[in-house]
């Protein structure tokens, strides 16, 4: 479902590559961990995926889609919740996400459906005839969880979605993920909090000084002398750093 070959890309007036030739290959119907240290590649990753950054050079497609070349019909298959979180805060709740589905072409029908459903879900329904620039960090998250499920996208890409949110909120986020990837969509997923990624994900990734490093599924690593995903974690990025 998404698919990097040879991706790379350098800020300006940076000696050093943020993604160096990363080529990778997510499956539908899979949730897809994404960890590194800080300033490893990640979020730059996540922003090639996204379409927000081009390439310096490699391909970026979404279900087949070539993302330079047709970058609208890729975007349009992607629901995206940013680390940040930035909404249109001179706006209710209710109407940015009204002006969300209409962006996406979602009938009005089903754009009230899907907000009744993941407002009820997530505790927002109070919230939402509210101006955003009166949410707290945590209920801006969920109105971003919300606003990227509104055109049941095939891919959701998510980075650090759990920052801010309540456990029960938390809980609620992480057995989304799980249903959109029993569908056949395909859930990308970055976070710091390791255990999480460990007990969500089918398969991760991990990036290091903008190089993919190892990618495994759950299973193998667990298989693989007991070892724990953080172990594994540490040891190779601390062995990349050696190098």
């Amino acid at each position: 479902m998404i698919k990097l070959y040879n991706v790379s890309k350098t800020y300006a007036k940076a000696t050093f590559k943020a993604v160096d030739d990363l080529t990778l290959e997510i499956n539908s119907g899979e949730i897809f961990g994404f960890l590194g240290p800080n300033g490893a590649g990640k979020s730059t990753t996540i922003k090639m995926i996204t379409g927000i950054l081009t390439p310096d050079s490699g391909t970026v497609e979404i279900d087949g889609i070539n993302l330079a070349d047709n970058p609208i019909a890729a975007k349009t298959l992607i629901g995206f919740v940013p680390d940040n979180h930035e909404t249109y805060e001179t706006l209710k709740g209710i109407e940015y996400l009204a002006f969300i589905g209409t962006m996406y072409g979602v009938p009005s029908a089903t754009v009230k459906e899907r907000v009744d459903e993941y407002a009820a879900m997530f505790d927002l329904t109070d919230a939402l005839p509210n101006m955003i620039s009166s949410y707290s960090h945590g209920m801006k998250q969920k109105l971003s969880v919300i606003a990227a499920l509104i055109h049941d996208p095939k891919v959701w890409v998510l980075d650090e979605p759990l920052t801010g949110l309540d456990p029960q909120s938390a809980f609620q986020l992480k057995q989304l993920m799980r249903r959109q990837a029993d569908k056949g969509n395909t859930v990308f997923f970055s976070s710091h909090v390791i255990d999480v990624v460990e007990k969500v994900c089918d398969r991760i990734g991990i990036i290091n000084h903008g190089k993919l490093v190892a990618v495994d599924t759950l299973d193998n690593i667990r298989e693989s002398g007991k070892v724990s995903l953080e172990s594994m974690f540490l040891t190779i990025t601390a062995e990349d750093k050696r190098q």
